[in-house]
């Protein structure tokens, strides 16, 4: 087998011409070629929606961990009656400064008021 000059691309396990198959110009009459410069970085309409997502999510926590504050403190408070779904109660707080839930309203009478809530269907209550 005769060895080709090294201008000429050929595979000798292959046994062809393989210039047309590189990826990179095999001689100085090939067409210049580049390497791409990829920006890998996030594009700016991208990173603010991600900054949106993220603070309606800090929203969204911080409005349940409220919630379920008040609903711990509304379960843990004094209270001798079974309240109805739907109905109003309100809550006050006793000089001794344990919590007590009250169908009467802050109006009426001189306690130390601290919200009024809603019973809802699944437990919660909710601060009207």
């Amino acid at each position: 087998m005769s060895k080709y000059p090294d201008n000429i691309v050929f595979n000798y396990e292959d046994n062809e011409f393989d210039a047309y198959k590189k990826e990179y110009p095999t001689s100085t009459t090939s067409q210049k070629f580049s390497i791409d410069v990829i920006d890998k970085s996030l594009p700016h309409e991208c990173i603010k929606h991600f900054e949106t997502q993220i603070k309606e999510l800090q929203q969204t926590y911080k409005k349940i961990k409220e919630e379920y504050e008040w609903t711990e403190l509304i379960y843990k408070s004094d209270y001798r009656f079974k309240p109805d779904v739907g109905s109003i109660y309100h809550l006050y707080q006793k000089k001794d400064k344990t919590n007590f839930l009250s169908i009467i309203e802050p109006d009426s009478w001189n306690q130390n008021y601290i919200g009024s809530f809603r019973l809802l269907s699944f437990g919660k209550w909710k601060k009207v």
